[in-house]
């Protein structure tokens, strides 16, 4: 290789690393202090490599009250309003991508609005009518956000997709036989896997990294809590157990970790093919 392009290269291989190396420390740092000894952990001098590993800071987070219930509590909340989200939005992307009526740039313009709307405007608005409809302290109640929050970002991504299906994909289904229920289901259907599985693992991020509406919302019932409020309770008036919430925040982050790992080559993969098809 020419050691002139090498050199044109290399200031942007530097910034490319060094972004690497800030983004990547943290994620580095949460789970080495995890695996060290309290000693290392509360030394004087911030110590880079563990001296010895032990696990026993995730032995304290699993024995901690309601660990496995406040995993259900998120895993049940983060799975029903990601599913609720990919069914409703899938009609409502087929039918601003495929029909024709009345109101449709206005619609379209409503969930663009939506999606750009901070949660964190919606905190008081959404206590008083949880207040009010009697549904504070009810993972329903939780649910339903969830599902409100992902689901302009699902339709807005869907919408995409399947505008970039020819619609005569469709149409040739049709003329062989096919309802048109049937022609999206047996053809368009199997060409949204990238964009289905890229909307699921944005919906799934965002509902199970989600704070200020769980601590919010689940006051007084204790067991209804998800992970992200159960992590707060390794801070109480004797400090901080920084060995234990390290331990659980990588448990916490396992999932999504996983989840991502299992996904992300069938959506660079389906979004390639998708392309050439298209």
């Amino acid at each position: 290789m020419n050691p002139r392009f090498l050199l044109r290269r290399l200031p942007l291989n530097l910034a490319a690393l060094a972004v690497f190396v800030v983004t990547i420390f943290p994620v580095y740092w949460m789970t080495s202090t995890a695996f060290k000894p309290s000693g290392d952990i509360n030394a004087d001098t911030p110590v880079f490599v563990p001296t010895r590993l032990t696990l026993e800071h995730f032995r304290t987070a699993v024995a901690a009250d309601g660990f496995g219930t406040f995993w259900r509590n998120s895993l049940f909340v983060t799975v029903t309003a990601v599913l609720l989200a990919l069914l409703i939005a899938m009609g409502a992307a087929f039918a601003v991508a495929r029909l024709r009526f009345r109101g449709k740039r206005g619609f379209v313009l409503m969930v663009f609005i939506a999606q750009m709307a901070p949660w964190e405007a919606m905190l008081i608005p959404v206590y008083i009518i949880a207040r009010d409809t009697d549904l504070l302290d009810r993972l329903a109640m939780l649910t339903l956000l969830y599902f409100i929050f992902t689901l302009p970002f699902t339709i807005i991504t869907l919408r995409g997709f399947l505008a970039a299906v020819p619609v005569e994909l469709e149409e040739a289904a049709q003329v062989d036989g096919c309802t048109r229920l049937g022609a999206f289901r047996r053809v368009t259907f199997p060409l949204l896997a990238p964009g289905l599985l890229a909307t699921s693992l944005f919906g799934f991020i965002t509902a199970w990294n989600e704070f200020a509406f769980a601590n919010m919302l689940i006051v007084k019932n204790q067991e209804d809590r998800t992970l992200p409020v159960w992590l707060s309770s390794f801070s109480n008036t004797f400090g901080t157990d920084w060995g234990a919430t390290m331990a659980a925040s990588t448990l916490f982050a396992l999932p999504v970790l996983i989840l991502f790992l299992v996904l992300q080559r069938r959506v660079t993969t389906g979004f390639v093919s998708g392309s050439v098809k298209g």
